[in-house]
């Protein structure tokens, strides 16, 4: 990590352990774009900036035709528009004149340890001045009397740089701020393909891949959230870059709201990349002495393919963006009573679902939507945010007392930030919720959207849930979402700041969580936003992990969470088994691959465990002991994808610890082949030196096909796929996994690391074991240049999965 500034060629190069980013000062104080790549130790110019005369590419004043500079052929840092430069800009002012045109040129810089916060607004943070430096460039506008500082922030180990731009108004008049982006890079050909994570409702986050061509290609929100449809994120590949090779460029916008994020490509086939508020419908109004601060964009370069991408968002948003008590602790397993009752529960029922829960080994019970004001349906109560007595008659306290009883911790749904016509909120304050006077409001899902630009409104809500958290021992709380902003305004502002309405929204709601928070800093927060409609950085600054989507089906979930997973780490993720068929999709899977998919994120479920068969909570209990083995690698572990659901039949990953010395390989097929091919899956992020003791790999020897492929009689490998079953004098059954440990057990799942509790018998690919000898002990080179065998049994039949589970041998 260092900044370095050299004199002669006015050049500022920033390092970090793997990249150089090179802007230099050029012509006027114009800021010009260099480089950004692989580390370069020493930058010399060797590709020097090229002045010609170009056709239609007018010259700034004082330069003329002849001279060949204009900023139109120049690659920029920080671009704005009419003063020859007919690409995207970067910003736009309204002046008091009614004329857009600003002129910003450096004036000076600053490089300094550490990392500021910015005010009011999520950020990555650095815990102490030597874990990163700072870059602060002025530029300044001499007409306008503008100023924008410009900040590059590299990490000392974090293969990333963080920007942002603070504007200020340091003239007589007022101006007004029409596009405010927080990062905008050069590159001087078009040889990319464009990378976004888009879908909808339930779809969230595919990830979609294509070609740049000349002109524009986009992805943004105006929901007022960062939205299911598309993520505040886009990457760039080079041609020939892929998962694990080549040379990618992430972008990712540590934000809540309107966001745009966007790839032109020029006349001269170059490429610029934006990415920051949305301008669509935004303005904000500057009065002399006033800023503006725009959120923080996160720039990750790799050379390692999209993995190498991921794994550097991965360790700096779990280590350097969440924060709190649960950024390092492993999170509960839950149980969320939601598809299991609806809004028809009470007391009692929720107490049943408790005593089971117990007995499954869950963890944290979490109570949903319509324990509040008169919610028996969707229609009425949000913003009451006090108890249904006729469901709770003796309170909150009361059943976090009864649930607490059984073991369990208790955590509670609200959606503070929505009220329905229908409640006594909006009864008492109809000019609390978003809307244009004159004008009807439109409704989704019966609500409307509080206007959190307003202080009172953002202190009430405060209040009320300060007063609900404090009622009852509740250690968790889901905060929801439920709808976009429509007819936008605020009664709050006069009619020149009515568009800064949504991100003045996006501003209290940060205030909201920040005091919430603080208040209360032994409850984990988990936001959601009809799922994963909300799924974006800022919103981890607050809350460590995000209902990732409203679509538990194990088939879906495998694309969601690998388009996921791009960006966001596994621990951001809230993953639940459900009951079938699938309340989403109507697909009936087995409890086996519903299980694989949910325990590669948060764990938890999402069914009435009061309706469960005998075989169903055993499996159950299985899938519980298997994740508190396992849910430290996977929560912090590094995560690598193997094969991705998106391109074709079948589904792959693997968390390895942060220690190196353990891993879990996930492997899922999603429908049978007639005579399919057999399967070899090669893993990643082992130590090539290594060795590994391996749970779930198949037996050497010449009869192993015929064990994989006889079926399962006499109920030995039932079930393809998990490390399970702990418990002491329990009976194994779940495939793939660590199996057995628990004194005398019997382990019957096939591929399971079976025999290790005291005269424990494993049942291993037909061959019966004791102890170790269940497992293999393979080299790391092996595993990733040869690879594992996926059980040939798994050839058979629809929705199939498997776990193996490695430790390295000292």
């Amino acid at each position: 990590m260092s900044i370095y500034y050299d004199e002669t060629l006015r050049v500022f190069h920033l390092q970090t352990p793997g990249s150089s980013y090179v802007l230099q000062i050029i012509q006027d104080g114009h800021l010009s774009h260099r480089y950004w790549g692989a580390r370069v130790e020493a930058f010399g110019d060797s590709n020097p900036a090229v002045y010609m005369d170009r056709p239609l590419s007018a010259n700034p004043y004082p330069h003329g035709k002849g001279s060949g500079f204009s900023l139109d052929t120049q690659p920029r840092e920080y671009p704005g528009y009419g003063t020859s430069d007919f690409r995207e800009p970067a910003f736009q002012f309204e002046c008091e004149d009614g004329s857009t045109v600003v002129d910003l040129r450096y004036s000076g810089h600053r490089i300094f340890p550490g990392k500021p916060a910015l005010e009011g607004l999520p950020a990555t943070y650095a815990e102490s001045d030597d874990e990163a430096e700072t870059l602060e460039l002025e530029l300044r506008d001499n007409v306008t009397g503008l100023r924008a500082l410009l900040r590059y922030t590299v990490f000392a180990r974090h293969d990333a740089i963080a920007r942002s731009v603070r504007f200020i108004n340091d003239g007589r008049g007022r101006l007004k701020l029409l596009r405010a982006i927080s990062a905008s890079v050069d590159f001087g050909d078009a040889d990319f393909r464009m990378l976004q994570l888009s879908g909808g409702w339930s779809n969230e986050r595919n990830a979609l891949v294509r070609p740049l061509c000349k002109g524009l290609q986009s992805v943004e929100s105006k929901r007022g959230a960062s939205s299911a449809q598309h993520n505040p994120f886009l990457a760039l590949l080079r041609d020939g870059a892929g998962e694990h090779f080549g040379e990618v460029y992430g972008f990712s916008l540590v934000y809540s709201g309107n966001f745009y994020a966007g790839a032109e490509v020029d006349q001269y086939d170059t490429t610029r990349v934006v990415i920051g508020i949305n301008p669509f419908e935004f303005s904000w109004l500057l009065e002399p002495g006033e800023s503006f601060q725009t959120p923080e964009a996160v720039l990750v370069y790799s050379s390692g393919g999209l993995d190498g991408m991921s794994g550097i968002y991965h360790r700096l948003y779990r280590s350097r963006l969440a924060r709190g008590k649960y950024r390092d602790k492993e999170r509960p397993v839950l149980i969320n009573n939601w598809e299991a009752t609806y809004f028809d529960f009470d007391a009692d029922k929720i107490e049943q679902i408790a005593v089971k829960a117990a007995e499954l080994g869950i963890e944290l019970l979490v109570l949903d939507d319509g324990w509040f004001g008169r919610r028996d349906d969707d229609t009425s109560s949000l913003g009451d945010w006090f108890v249904h007595e006729a469901k709770l008659p003796n309170g909150l306290g009361d059943l976090a007392e009864r649930v607490k009883a059984k073991g369990l911790e208790f955590g509670l749904w609200f959606e503070p930030e929505m009220v329905n016509p229908d409640s006594e909120l909006y009864r008492k304050h109809p000019d609390w919720a978003i809307h244009v006077p004159g004008r009807p409001s439109s409704t989704s899902r019966n609500q409307l959207v509080l206007d959190f630009s307003r202080e009172e409104v953002c202190a009430a809500i405060v209040e009320m849930l300060s007063g609900v958290l404090r009622s009852a021992p509740i250690s968790y709380v889901k905060w929801d979402m439920n709808r976009n902003m429509t007819e936008i305004g605020s009664a709050a502002l006069p009619p020149e700041r009515q568009r800064e309405t949504a991100h003045r929204y996006i501003l209290g709601l940060y205030r909201v969580l920040e005091e919430l928070t603080a208040a209360f800093p032994d409850v984990l927060f988990e936001s959601c936003a009809s799922g994963g409609g909300r799924f974006d950085p800022g919103m981890l600054y607050y809350m460590p992990q995000t209902w990732t989507s409203d679509n538990t089906d194990a088939v879906s979930r495998l694309k969601i969470q690998y388009g996921t997973s791009i960006v966001y780490p596994a621990s951001s993720m809230g993953a639940h088994v459900s009951s079938v068929p699938n309340h989403q999709t109507g697909r009936v899977t087995p409890l086996e691959i519903r299980g694989h998919a949910a325990l590669s994120g948060v764990f938890g479920y999402e069914l009435d465990l009061t309706a469960l068969t005998p075989e169903e909570e055993e499996l159950m209990k299985e899938q519980v002991a298997l994740y508190k083995r396992i849910r430290r690698t996977v929560q912090f572990g590094d995560f690598h994808r193997l094969l991705s659901p998106f391109e074709g039949n079948e589904a792959a990953w693997i968390f390895v610890s942060e220690d190196g010395k353990e891993a879990a390989a996930f492997y899922y097929k999603i429908l049978a082949r007639p005579n399919s091919a057999l399967r070899t899956l090669r893993l990643r992020g082992l130590d090539p030196r290594a060795r590994y003791r391996v749970y779930g790999a198949e037996p050497a020897g010449a009869g192993a096909l015929a064990d994989w492929t006889s079926g399962d009689e006499g109920g030995t490998a039932r079930y393809s796929g998990g490390a399970a079953g702990r418990e002491e004098g329990g009976t194994e059954r779940y495939g793939g996994g660590a199996a057995g440990r628990g004194e005398g057990g019997t382990a019957r799942y096939g591929g399971g690391a079976a025999g290790r509790g005291e005269g424990g018998t494993a049942r291993y690919g037909g061959e019966e074991a004791a102890g170790n000898e269940a497992a293999r002990v393979i080299g790391g080179d092996e595993l990733m240049n040869i690879g594992l065998r996926v059980p040939a049994k798994l050839l058979k039949g629809d929705f199939k999965s498997h776990l193996w589970w490695l430790e390295r041998v000292e």
